[in-house]
């Protein structure tokens, strides 16, 4: 579990629920200085066209499991991971959304909002939609397409 200069570093391996059985990546969470580098790599993301080439919201949840049920089959994701209580898009779990390129996405951010300790066991989510940094509680995302437990590497 160590990263650049011995930093911790967790990942989370990414598979598409049932209606997405392509969608796959990870996601590399490195303990920095000044917060926590998180890097996406994604292939498999729905892909419509040049016009609508595909922005997917991008969220840490609460859960500790990517299961659910027929409805939801990331339903146990929970609600995003948000310790403090502030309202969205502030909460800590809230990311940059993943802009898809020919159904392939590559993101990486520093944030301050967690360590990277904080979110171990936690889920990382990929919405259907872009993410409107409004709506309460989660930015009108729509469905979960994908899911990826937060661990040690």
């Amino acid at each position: 579990m160590k990263g650049i200069n011995d930093r911790p570093v967790a990942i989370a391996m990414i598979r598409g629920g049932d209606d997405y059985p392509e969608l796959y990546g990870s996601v590399v969470f490195t303990q920095m200085k000044l917060g926590v580098l998180v890097t996406a790599e994604i292939h498999g993301l729905p892909y419509k066209g040049e016009c609508d080439a595909g922005i997917f919201a991008f969220h840490i949840h609460e859960g500790t499991s990517c299961t659910g049920n027929n409805e939801d089959p990331f339903a146990n994701a929970e609600g995003h991971y948000n310790p403090n209580s502030c309202p969205h898009p502030y909460h800590a779990g809230d990311l940059p959304p993943l802009f898809g390129n020919h159904g392939y996405a590559y993101m990486s951010v520093l944030t301050n909002r967690f360590r990277v300790w904080d979110i171990i066991g936690k889920v990382i989510i990929i919405h259907e939609q872009p993410d409107d940094f409004i709506t309460q509680p989660s930015g009108n995302s729509g469905t979960k397409i994908a899911c990826g437990q937060i661990l040690r590497e």
